[in-house]
């Protein structure tokens, strides 16, 4: 199975934020937000693994900054890491400044997808070498964040934890 790249698989999704998507403050739903994300996660897991892809988790959301109505929201995903079968993305939400053009984080997210084929079973999907600084942290931590899920759903002991443990262990 070929080699991928995080850049292979990026996907930006650009729209505005119109009246019947906010809240009382005139905000964008959260759980908007979280749809719109799903979908560029779906797109940015797909063009990765070329398969059917499901969402399998969604791992961390930040809503730290409003998106207000009118705001031109653009939310960009890349696949971060993959797994045997599955393929970690990294989202980040951006607003554009209405006068200046400016863009600014507002929100960040990470979800993972599993590859499955047609009757809905789980398959291999390709090698990912990230080749920017950003792209190797987010690989790195990636695996510190599954194996923090494996121990508390149970399915890893903490001793076993090699990448997490490195995190608390201090050899000097």
């Amino acid at each position: 199975m070929e080699v991928k790249y995080p850049e292979d698989s990026k996907t930006t999704l650009t729209d505005l934020v119109l009246p019947s998507e906010t809240n009382p403050l005139n905000n964008l739903f959260g759980g908007e937000l979280l749809a719109r994300m799903d979908r560029a996660a779906s797109i940015a897991a797909r063009r990765h693994s070329r398969r059917i892809v499901v969402t399998a988790s969604v791992n961390h959301v930040a809503f730290n900054k409003a998106v207000p109505l009118g705001s031109v929201v653009t939310v960009e995903a890349k696949v971060s890491r993959n797994f045997k079968t599955s393929m970690e993305i990294f989202l980040d939400v951006w607003i554009e400044d209405r006068e200046s053009g400016r863009r600014s984080k507002a929100n960040e997210a990470i979800y993972t997808f599993v590859a499955v084929d047609d009757t809905g079973n789980p398959v291999p999907v390709p090698q990912i070498e990230p080749q920017t600084k950003l792209e190797q942290e987010r690989y790195d931590a990636a695996l510190r964040r599954k194996q923090l899920s494996l121990v508390l759903a149970g399915k890893m002991k903490p001793k076993d934890a090699t990448e997490l443990k490195a995190l608390f262990v201090n050899d000097k």
